[in-house]
């Protein structure tokens, strides 16, 4: 069973920083493309970062470039995300994503989600 666990969310000042970590289990994460999405009240859900399984090839929405940084450990079956520079409008739900081969079709499986508010 395939389970994604976020922690790390909080309440930061603009200018702050603040790290996620995602924990997962139920496949072999080591071979698997990792993301983290965001989706702020009122908008829809946007990627924010993906990683290689190996985590030489990263990605980054232009918006977070520079300030925020994906990592992964694959000994921990964990990936993170680290936020700095934090601006109000990263305030959002931060979600942990893979998507799986099923034998038929890709399916996206999400965790529960982290709330960061960035806000003075």
């Amino acid at each position: 069973q395939v389970q994604l666990v976020e922690s790390g969310g909080g309440l930061v000042q603009p200018g702050g920083s603040l790290r996620l970590s995602c924990a997962a289990s139920g496949f072999t994460f080591s071979r698997t493309f990792m993301n983290w999405y965001r989706q702020a009240p009122g908008k829809e859900r946007e990627l924010v970062a993906g990683i290689s399984s190996a985590g030489v090839s990263t990605n980054y929405a232009d918006s977070v470039k520079g300030r925020f940084t994906i990592s992964r450990d694959n000994a921990k079956n964990t990936v993170y995300l680290q936020m700095n520079s934090l601006k109000p409008e990263d305030t959002a739900v931060y979600y942990c994503n893979v998507d799986l081969w099923t034998g038929r079709r890709w399916y996206g499986y999400w965790g529960q989600g982290a709330q960061v508010t960035v806000s003075s």
